[in-house]
């Protein structure tokens, strides 16, 4: 079987355009401020700017999944990364307020497409029992664009002010978009049946997946400023804030193929609810650090409780999408987005809310007695085993594992 066919090439172009993807997100961090301040925003309106890009991100994921199910994934992925480069062109070449919205916006649409319709292209493309590994390759590879984005967004700010770390990504997500004109994707079948969007939401496993995503979400993000804030009030400076994330980083990324290679070999729905219970304890832990070492200790536990949820609950979104042998993971993955939107919405609002009231350690310790509940509800809520989903029989699934990986 060629290259352009083979299934091992689509999740190496899944990875490097969810990579790009990461980086254009993650170069803003130190970039998008100072471009922003120098065409005149305040400190509200950069915070509006960094926020618009959830608008995009929650209106776009559900409907270009459920687009991707009926015209195949080839052309919105192309698509998705268009836009992307056009965003990051437009940031590049920003001259008032008004365009760095526009560029932020747009930039919110390309990665509900590109997450959205790349890992839906996986669950085409690979069987029950081998998602949880492929998704785990996958995150491992994103993950590296998170640690890396922000250094080379500002080590290119220095060296060749501030539109070249823009442009570097407009290359990055242009040669993505490139790469997918050559892959060759089976196009969709015309036997197959078009699963109405609300019969697909309104299956309770899908809710309970969605639910466990929204958790993680909000966990993650409301830690990304209250951790910062924390450790800063026990007198550790920058340099060591940005080491622990680092390592944090590192952990995360050595972690998600593993936790796929768990969902596979003892399911999805299993790992998923043990992530999201050990996620509970550890971050009550975390809330009750003292110094640069303990916190060194008790955050290891946290990353790989929280990847112990995220690349199984990739895989269990598409398990429990499988409604009598069609398949709508579009729609799944639309719902997914979503649900890790309305987590990043409610993550930082909440945790800045109750930091500025009672602490981080005290924060802490009902945030996880709140994940326990809530992984109560989600494992009351049941959900397709191993054994009873029944794997739809198409030709992209039958391929034969010794010619096309």
């Amino acid at each position: 079987m060629s290259v352009r066919k083979s299934r091992a090439f689509a999740v190496a172009l899944v990875t490097f355009a969810t990579f790009a993807d990461l980086v254009a997100y993650s170069v803003a961090i130190p970039v998008l401020p100072d471009l922003s301040r120098k065409l005149g925003a305040s400190p509200t309106m950069i915070g509006l700017v960094f926020a618009s890009f959830g608008v995009t991100l929650l209106t776009v994921s559900l409907p270009m999944g459920a687009v991707s199910d009926r015209i195949g994934r080839k052309t919105p992925m192309v698509g998705g990364l268009v836009a992307l480069a056009a965003a990051t062109l437009l940031f590049a070449y920003a001259t008032s307020l008004p365009w760095l919205f526009a560029a932020r916006l747009v930039q919110g649409a390309a990665d509900a497409i590109t997450w959205v319709v790349g890992f839906a292209l996986i669950a085409d493309r690979y069987s029950l029992d081998e998602r949880g590994r492929v998704t785990g390759v996958v995150m491992a590879g994103t993950s590296v664009g998170v640690m890396i984005g922000p250094s080379i967004g500002g080590w290119l700010y220095e060296v060749g002010g501030i539109r070249l770390p823009f442009l570097f990504v407009t290359l990055l997500a242009a040669a993505a978009a490139a790469a997918f004109l050559v892959i060759d994707l089976p196009a969709p079948s015309a036997e197959r049946e078009h699963v109405p969007m609300t019969l697909v939401l309104r299956q309770p496993p899908v809710a309970a997946c969605a639910a466990a995503v929204v958790l993680a979400s909000a966990t993650l993000s409301m830690l990304e400023p209250v951790m910062a804030l924390h450790l800063g009030s026990l007198g550790i400076g920058p340099a060591r804030i940005g080491l622990l994330f680092g390592i944090a980083s590192l952990v995360n990324t050595g972690m998600h193929p593993l936790a796929g290679h768990f969902a596979d070999r003892w399911g999805a729905r299993r790992i998923m609810l043990i992530g999201l219970t050990l996620s509970a304890f550890a971050i009550a832990l975390l809330g009750q650090t003292w110094s640069f070492r303990s916190t060194i200790g008790f955050q290891i536990p946290f990353i790989i409780s929280i990847a112990l949820m995220i690349t199984p609950s990739l895989a269990y979104m598409a398990e429990v999408t499988t409604l009598d042998g069609v398949d709508s993971y579009g729609v799944a993955y639309g719902l997914y987005n979503m649900a890790w939107g309305v987590g990043l919405l409610i993550g930082p609002a909440t945790g800045g809310f109750l930091y500025e009231r009672i602490g981080f350690g005290r924060l802490a310790i009902p945030w996880g007695i709140a994940l326990v509940v809530m992984t109560v509800f989600i494992a009351r809520a049941g959900g397709p085993t191993r054994g009873s989903v029944s794997t739809p029989s198409t030709p992209t699934r039958e391929a034969s594992p010794t010619t096309d990986r």
